[in-house]
């Protein structure tokens, strides 16, 4: 079977973004020396497939303070950065490599590690945001759905895939509007 693109989603406005909430036993932080084999970690668990945090410190873009982790008992269970891409422009941020550890799921962490890799774009004064994500990632789309991200349509092959994962999440309004 030919390997699809990834799904692309984008969200029009940063402005306004709601506050990081963590409950009291989690904390949000950027990134710090000795947190690569954490990263590695959490998105090696979050996507099936081995990465290594050098693709991450090797581009470009990479900044410490672009990659947020959320932390229990003082270790990173959550991942997310606030990357930027040429191709989608220079105000536009680019939500890249949302992860969290299957052991904290259900506590809305990769919404909120999300949410302050938003706040981060903003500061850097993007107004827009864009993510590339794979049909298989149900509760990263709910969460990115919920942040305000809708699909971004690159060709009509994706309207099938968006409504088999409009099914899936039972999003019964957004599958209307396909």
């Amino acid at each position: 079977m030919e390997e699809q693109p990834q799904l692309v989603m984008f969200n029009p406005s940063l402005a306004g973004l709601p506050e990081v909430q963590l409950a009291s036993d989690y904390t949000v932080r950027s990134f710090q020396p000795g947190d690569e084999a954490a990263w590695e970690t959490i998105i090696n668990e979050a996507f099936g497939v081995e990465y290594r945090f050098a693709m991450m410190a090797d581009d470009d873009e990479y900044r410490p303070e672009r990659i947020f982790f959320i932390c229990w008992e003082g270790k990173p269970v959550a991942t997310a950065s606030a990357w930027w891409r040429k191709q989608w422009g220079d105000e536009t941020g680019y939500l890249h490599m949302v992860g969290a550890l299957a052991a904290h799921a259900g506590r809305k962490l990769g919404y909120m590690v999300s949410l302050a890799a938003m706040h981060r774009m903003a500061e850097e004064k993007r107004v827009s945001a864009i993510l590339n994500t794979d049909d298989s990632r149900l509760a990263a789309i709910v969460s990115y759905l919920k942040l305000g991200y809708e699909p971004e349509i690159a060709d009509p092959g994706q309207i099938e895939r968006w409504k088999l994962i409009f099914g899936q999440i039972n999003d019964q309004e957004r599958l209307k509007r396909l």
